[in-house]
C-alpha cells in the first residue's frame, strides 16, 4: 500500500512539474480579476501571495500559487488521457448561505489536453423552483413564482464562463475553475455532484461523481430604516461584506434593480435584505455630497434593525444649485448580457435617488435601441419623484453619425428621425443631426468629448492610428497648441459644427452645439478644444457625464452638472440652465458655487460683462472641497490617460490636504489661491486686470470647473490668433479622418459644411 502511496505522490509530482509557470500564473491573475469582480475576493495576504508569485514566474512559484488556490477548491477534477473524466472532493469547506450564493474553486488536471467545456452537475439541483429564487443569468428577473417547488431539489449551481475567465478549458495540465452554488435552504444538506466535459467523458464506476455534505447557514431579515439628512425617508447605498472581503448580499446572481458588476446595493426605508450569521462591514452613504458612514454590524441568531440617517458635508441644492447627469444608460455595453433589452426606468431611477443624483438622462443608444424606444415620451418619466427626475432622450452611438463622434440629443420631442422606425437611416454627418434636433428645441452636444483628442507629439507613432485608452500624452499643459488626431468618437466634429448656426423651433438661427461633455474622458484631452473654441469666440457651455455603464460603471453621477436655478427645478429648466452656461461642472468632491464678475453672475445676461475700457475686474466664488486626509498617489500622480479622468486626488498640493482654485484667462491660469479641502465653504475674491476681450473662468483641475463668462473691452471680440490657427488646421486632420466616414449621399454636405469651418476660421484670422 506505501508502495502504490508512494508511487503516486511520484506520478503528482512529475505532473506538476510539467506545468509551465507563465501560462498557469497568467490565469492566476485571471482568478484574482474575475473574484474580486464577483464580490468574493481572495484575502489580501492570498492576493499578495499570489501576486508575489506571479512576479517570481518560475516552478517555485507554482507550487506557491497552488497552495492558496487548492485552499479554495471544493472538487479536483482529473482528465485522463483517453478523455474520462473524474472527480475527487477538495479541501475547502463546504459551507453556503440560505437564499444566497456562492464561489468555489475547481482544480483541474487535464493529462489530455482538453479544451472543451467543463460543464458540473447535480440531481439536487435540476428543475429547481423556488419562489424568490435568483436567476441563472445576471441580467434576468427572477423565475416565476408560480412554478412549483421541488423540495428535493434545493440547490442552484452554474460554472463561470464570463470574462475574465475563458468559456472552455484552455487546455493546459493545470487551471482552476469557478462554480456557483445556490443554497434554497438552511441546515445540513447533502448533494452529489458529476463533472464532465461532453457526453460519454464521465469515467466509469462512479468516479465522475462525489457527493459533499454542505453547512447551509441560516439567513437572518434584517430591516432597514434609512432617511436623509432631515430626517425623511430616503434611498442610499449600501457596501456590506464579510470578514474574509464577500460582498453581501450575493454579487454573482443580481438581478434589477440591483447590478451585478456593482459591490453596493441601493434600499430604501422600510426595504429589508437577508444576510446568514456573521460579522460585517457596513459603508452607508448617499453621493458624493454626504459623508460615508462606517461601523461594524453583527448577525447573530436573529433578525435585525439597521437605521442610518445621512449626513452631509455640502448641500449645492440649498443654494440653488441642483446636480445632474445628462449621459446615463438603462443598456448596452459589456455590463449586460442581454444588452438589446436591459433594465426599466424604476431600476435607474433607484440607482439616481441613491447617489443624490437630482437629474438624470437616460440615454437610449444603439445597441438597446429598439427596445428602450418604448420608454421615450417626451417629458419626465413617470418614475420620477421630485426632486429626482429622469427623461429618456437620446445617443447618436452604434448608428447614425457615430463614427463621426457620439451625440447627446436632450429635451427632444421626438426621438426618431425621420425616414425609418429604428437607426438604419440617421445621418452620418453630425451636423444633419444637430440640424433635426435643434429644429425641434433640443439641447446638444458631444459625448465624451476627449476620446480622439489627445495630445501626441508630431513624431509619435500613435498619430493617425485609432485611438486606444492610454496613449502617453506629449503634454499636459492647458491650452496647449498639438493638433490631436481626431481620430475617436468624442468632440472632434465639433471643431467644424461650432461654426455653424442652425434653424431653431421659432425658425431663428441658434448654434448647433450648445455644449461639450466633460469628466468622463482625460481633462486635458476634453478641455484643450473647448479653450480653443472659445477663445475663437464661440459660446459652448460645458456640462458633467457619466457614460454610465460603459466609461464608468461604478455608479450613476460621477460626472456631473450643477445648475443654477431660481424657479422650480424640472428637467427641461435643468437643459436650459447647461445651455445658458450658468453650471460648472464636478466629480462632486469640490464646488464653485456663485461665480460672479463684477456683480454679474454667471449663466445671467448672456454671461456677458461689457467693460469700456481696460481695468481690473473683481472675481468672487465659493469654493469648497473634501480629501480624504490619507493621499492617494496611485490616483494623483496618474498620467491623465488613466482611470480616473477626473478626480479631486489629482488637485491635491503634496501630501497635503489642499488644492489651489485657478483664475483662467483666455484658459491660461493666471492667478490661484489654495483652500484646505476640508469641507469647509470658503468665499473667495481674486482681482484680475483685463486688457483686451475674453473669457474669465475658474477651476480645481481635474475636479471642477466654471462655465466662462465674457468680458468684452470696447465692443471687440475675443480672438486669439495662436487658437484660431489652432482651429483651422484641426479642420483639415478631422476631414482627414472622418471623410471616409460620411455616406456618398452626404458628402457634398460634408464638403460644404468643413469648408465653412474653414472660412469662419480664416474670416476671423482676418480680424
Amino acid at each position: 500500500m506505501k508502495t502504490l502511496l508512494a508511487l503516486f505522490a511520484g506520478l503528482a509530482s512529475s505532473f506538476a512539474a510539467d506545468v509551465e509557470p507563465q501560462p498557469f500564473l497568467a490565469a492566476a491573475q485571471r482568478l484574482i480579476d474575475a473574484t474580486s469582480f464577483l464580490g468574493t475576493p481572495f484575502s489580501d495576504d492570498e492576493i499578495l501571495a499570489l501576486r508575489t508569485a506571479i512576479s517570481q514566474n518560475d516552478a517555485k512559484a507554482v507550487e506557491k500559487a497552488k497552495a492558496v488556490l487548492d485552499a479554495h477548491a471544493l472538487f479536483h477534477v482529473t482528465i485522463t488521457p483517453e478523455q474520462r473524466v473524474k472527480v475527487e472532493r477538495g479541501a475547502a469547506k463546504a459551507v453556503l448561505d440560505e437564499a444566497g450564493w456562492r464561489q468555489y474553486l475547481v482544480r483541474v488536471e487535464n493529462e489530455a489536453g482538453v479544451t472543451a467545456r467543463l460543464a458540473v452537475s447535480s440531481p439536487q439541483a435540476k428543475e429547481m423552483y423556488v419562489k424568490g429564487s435568483p436567476p441563472v443569468a445576471p441580467h434576468a428577473k427572477p423565475r416565476d413564482p408560480g412554478e412549483p417547488a421541488l423540495s428535493a431539489r434545493w440547490l442552484d449551481l452554474q460554472m463561470f464562463e464570463q470574462p475574465p475567465m475563458q468559456t472552455t478549458l484552455s487546455g493546459l495540465g493545470l487551471e482552476y475553475r469557478i462554480v456557483q452554488l445556490y443554497s434554497r435552504d438552511a441546515g445540513k444538506r447533502d448533494a452529489t455532484f458529476s463533472f464532465d466535459t461532453g457526453q460519454g467523458t464521465q469515467d466509469l464506476g462512479f468516479r465522475n461523481e462525489t457527493s459533499v455534505l454542505f453547512d447551509c447557514q441560516p439567513a437572518r431579515e434584517v430591516k432597514l430604516a434609512i432617511t436623509d439628512e432631515n430626517g425623511k425617508p430616503c434611498i442610499a447605498e449600501l457596501l456590506i461584506k464579510d470578514k474574509a472581503g464577500r460582498v453581501y448580499p450575493s454579487q454573482i446572481k443580481r438581478h434589477a434593480p440591483d447590478f451585478f458588476f456593482h459591490p453596493q446595493i441601493y434600499r430604501g426605508d422600510g426595504e429589508s435584505l437577508k444576510l446568514p450569521d456573521g460579522d460585517y462591514d457596513v459603508v452607508f452613504r448617499r453621493g458624493p455630497e454626504s459623508l460615508p458612514e462606517t461601523r461594524k454590524v453583527a448577525i447573530s441568531g436573529q433578525n435585525a434593525s439597521w437605521s442610518f440617517q445621512v449626513k452631509r458635508w455640502i448641500d449645492p441644492s440649498k443654494l440653488g444649485w441642483w446636480s445632474g447627469d445628462h449621459h446615463i444608460h438603462a443598456a448596452g455595453c459589456a455590463h449586460y448580457s442581454v444588452p438589446t433589452q436591459g433594465v426599466h426606468a424604476q431600476d435607474m431611477a433607484r440607482h439616481c435617488m441613491g447617489e443624490d443624483l437630482k437629474i438624470g438622462a437616460n440615454l437610449t443608444w444603439g445597441p438597446c435601441f429598439d427596445y428602450q424606444k418604448q420608454f421615450f415620451t417626451g417629458t419626465e418619466d413617470k418614475e420620477s419623484r421630485f426632486p429626482f427626475l429622469l427623461r429618456y432622450d437620446v445617443e447618436v452611438s452604434g448608428f447614425g453619425s457615430h463614427k463621426s463622434g457620439h451625440l447627446c440629443l436632450l429635451k427632444l420631442k421626438e426621438q426618431m428621425y425621420p425616414g425609418g422606425d429604428s437607426t438604419d437611416h440617421w445621418p452620418t454627418l453630425c451636423l444633419n443631426t444637430l440640424k433635426w434636433a435643434k429644429k425641434q428645441g433640443a439641447l446638444t452636444g458631444p459625448a465624451h468629448s476627449g476620446w480622439g483628442l489627445q495630445p501626441l507629439a508630431e513624431n509619435d507613432p500613435a498619430r493617425g492610428q485609432q485611438y486606444k485608452l492610454g496613449l502617453p500624452s506629449a503634454t499636459d499643459e492647458l491650452p496647449n497648441f498639438i493638433v490631436p488626431p481626431f481620430n475617436g468618437i468624442g468632440a472632434c466634429e465639433y471643431i467644424v459644427d461650432v461654426t455653424h448656426e442652425v434653424e431653431g423651433p421659432d425658425g431663428k438661427p441658434v448654434p448647433a452645439v450648445d455644449f461639450m461633455s466633460m469628466v468622463d474622458t482625460p481633462h486635458t484631452w476634453e478641455l484643450n478644444i473647448w479653450y480653443h473654441t472659445l477663445n475663437a469666440g464661440f459660446r459652448t457651455r460645458i456640462s458633467g457625464e457619466t457614460d454610465f455603464p460603459c466609461i464608468y460603471g461604478e455608479r450613476v453621477g460621477l460626472g456631473r452638472a450643477y445648475v443654477k436655478l431660481d424657479e422650480r427645478l424640472s428637467y427641461d429648466a435643468w437643459c436650459e440652465g447647461i445651455r445658458a452656461g450658468r453650471a460648472y461642472v464636478s466629480d462632486g468632491k469640490s464646488h464653485l458655487i456663485d461665480f460672479k464678475a463684477n456683480d454679474l453672475e454667471l449663466g445671467t445676461q448672456n454671461s456677458e460683462l461689457r467693460l469700456a475700457k481696460p481695468t481690473s475686474v473683481k472675481v468672487t466664488v465659493k469654493a469648497s472641497a473634501l480629501l480624504d486626509v490619507q493621499p492617494r498617489p496611485d490616483i494623483q500622480n496618474a498620467p491623465a490617460g488613466q482611470k480616473p479622468f477626473w478626480d479631486l486626488e489629482r488637485a491635491r498640493i503634496g501630501s497635503s490636504r489642499n488644492v489651489p482654485v485657478e483664475l483662467l484667462v483666455n484658459g491660461f491660469a493666471v492667478q490661484k489661491q489654495t483652500i484646505a479641502a476640508d469641507g469647509t465653504m470658503r468665499d473667495l475674491s481674486f482681482d484680475v486686470p483685463i486688457e483686451k476681450s475674453c473669457w474669465l473662468a475658474l477651476r480645481i483641475r481635474a475636479s471642477s470647473h466654471t462655465n466662462p463668462i465674457f468680458v468684452i473691452v470696447d465692443n471687440k471680440p475675443i480672438r486669439e490668433k495662436r487658437s484660431l490657427e489652432w482651429c483651422l488646421k484641426s479642420v483639415d486632420q478631422c476631414w482627414s479622418q472622418k471623410e471616409a466616414l460620411i455616406a456618398p449621399k452626404e458628402h457634398a454636405d460634408a464638403v460644404a459644411a468643413y469648408e465653412h469651418a474653414r472660412k469662419v476660421y480664416r474670416e476671423r484670422l482676418a480680424e
